[in-house]
């Protein structure tokens, strides 16, 4: 099966589940559905950074400094965020990430969906899967911060690290 034939759970602008789409078919109409965002750090605290690879149906070749994906249909967000980090790693017997917060991203119609966002420390050696990461790397958090301007990052993955500052900084995601 390819990744357009996953089927997913679409939701309404609540997080309620009001049918389900391939993925293909959700990312063409634009139905909102759901995915997780997941900050893996290293032993040392550095955070695990990729650039996506020219084949991925969305945002090809863009930075990111998540791991993760979509929810697949009646999965929920934990077991989403677990098996979207080890497939991305390339690693097994990663602990279970720790929720975080959810927010709903939207970036003009036909492009929202609803992301839970989580973190997770991989000490394991990282075997990224070639299909889906061009390049990675653990990078201290001040040279991600450097990075934001003068990389191209994926916009959802963007909106979700922003939110992840102010949630530090405050206990609040920003919205």
């Amino acid at each position: 099966m390819s990744a357009a034939d996953e089927i997913l759970d679409i939701v309404d602008e609540y997080d309620r589940v009001v049918g389900q789409s391939a993925r293909g078919e959700a990312y063409a109409r634009g139905l909102r559905h759901r995915c997780v965002f997941v900050q893996a750090r290293d032993a040392e605290g550095r955070i695990f950074v990729h650039r996506r690879t020219p084949t991925k149906l969305v945002f090809p070749s863009l930075h990111d400094m998540f791991v993760g994906g979509v929810v697949g249909a009646g999965e929920s967000y934990d077991t989403a965020a677990l098996r979207e980090a080890e497939e991305e790693l390339g690693v097994t017997g990663l602990p279970d990430p720790r929720f975080l917060f959810k927010f709903r991203y939207d970036d003009g119609p036909g492009r929202s969906w609803w992301s839970a966002v989580y973190e997770v420390r991989c000490e394991l050696p990282v075997r990224p899967q070639a299909e889906e990461v061009a390049w990675h790397a653990f990078l201290p958090e001040d040279e991600v911060e450097r990075h934001l301007a003068d990389w191209e990052w994926v916009p959802d993955g963007l909106a979700a690290y922003e939110r992840l500052r102010a949630f530090r900084a405050t206990g609040r995601h920003g919205g």
